[in-house]
């Protein structure tokens, strides 16, 4: 396949997700679909951040502008995310600064 300037990934997702779990590379899922690198590194970071919310109870962000009708979000699941992300923040900076030596 030659290469593009873009593609919609969301419909080859599924199949590099696999492929890169039977442990292919970046650079040959890249080869084998006509892509760069940085677009399959790219799509698997959005794939993994979106797996996190899922895991943590959150509905991923819909992309675009919100519909009139659309429900409202879980606003608890979300402060709970959060609160864990800036704790998870605070112990590895505590970490840093006495790896360090300061304090």
């Amino acid at each position: 396949m030659c290469k593009r300037k873009y593609t919609h990934l969301k419909i080859w997702e599924a199949e590099i997700v696999e492929m890169k779990k039977a442990g292919k590379t970046k650079r040959e899922i890249a080869d084998h679909f006509g892509l760069s690198k940085e677009q399959v590194k790219d799509l698997l970071k959005r794939y993994r951040r979106r797996e996190r919310k899922i895991a943590a109870g959150l509905n991923p962000k819909p992309v675009g502008r919100p519909r009139k009708d659309a429900l409202p979000r879980n606003k608890e699941a979300e402060q709970a995310y959060e609160i864990a992300r800036l704790k998870m923040e605070n112990k590895l900076l505590r970490d840093f600064l006495q790896s360090t030596g300061r304090k």
